[in-house]
């Protein structure tokens, strides 16, 4: 059984999360701008379908990317040198949410809901979500989103309309988090697609060190600018 959390009761210990569901901690509460920036500073995140109640997850182990870990594929850092995509941060979220909430063929229905969409708006204001976008001229071809608190970059979801649209911009994302000294991006749940560019599972004690000491360096202001790629260095 997991706790079901009125509007004022806190998170309970990560580690009394299900083994399975792995990582299943809570249900309930709300997703208000404090209630989001308290769940992801000790490592937890929102995730339901339609029909579900607003459900909290804290896997263990947790799929993360170390930044200087990255890895791009020849044909990946060809096609970002021949210039196909112009990525921009924080000009489109909300269409990247739009995007990211697309049905996709492997999977039934989205759980990136209207009440999800708004809550990270909300977030978007404030200056702690931010959305990279992959564009072909005026057209959104693809992108990202997630939450950036201190320097840690927690990711959420990517689409792509065009082929490696999204990759493209996860590549360019680490590029810059790499400039700003932040050394890793919570992927959450594990996944082929993250494993290709180099993320891997680690033990959550791990992450939660991680998110601690990351949650407590000055954040970067937003909107967010992105510096040139030129060459992508890779692990």
């Amino acid at each position: 059984m997991i706790p079901y959390l009125d509007a004022d009761d806190p998170f309970p210990p990560v580690e009394s999360a299900l083994r399975d569901p792995n990582g299943l901690l809570a249900a309930g509460a709300d997703l208000s701008p404090g209630r989001l920036l308290d769940a992801y500073r000790r490592g937890i995140f929102p995730w339901f379908g339609d029909e579900d109640p607003l459900l909290w997850w804290s896997p263990d182990p947790r799929m993360v990317l170390l930044v200087d870990e990255l890895h791009v594929t020849r044909s990946l850092r060809k096609t970002i040198r021949a210039g196909r995509f112009r990525v921009t941060a924080d000009r489109a979220f909300s269409a990247v949410m739009l995007g990211c909430a697309e049905p996709r063929v492997d999977a039934e229905g989205t759980w990136i809901t209207t009440e999800m969409r708004a809550a990270y708006a909300r977030l978007a204001a404030l200056g702690y979500a931010h959305s990279i976008e992959a564009w072909q001229g005026e057209v959104l071809v693809g992108g990202l989103y997630g939450v950036a608190i201190g320097r840690i970059f927690f990711g959420e979801s990517m689409f792509a309309r065009v082929s490696d649209a999204s990759k493209v911009a996860f590549a360019t994302l680490v590029h810059q988090l790499r400039q700003w000294d932040f050394r890793m991006i919570d992927c959450q749940m594990p996944t082929a697609h993250l494993a290709s560019f180099g993320a891997r599972e680690i033990p959550r004690r791990e992450f939660l060190a991680e998110v601690e000491r990351a949650v407590r360096e000055p954040s970067i202001p937003a909107p967010w600018t992105l510096e040139p790629v030129g060459t992508i260095e890779t692990a």
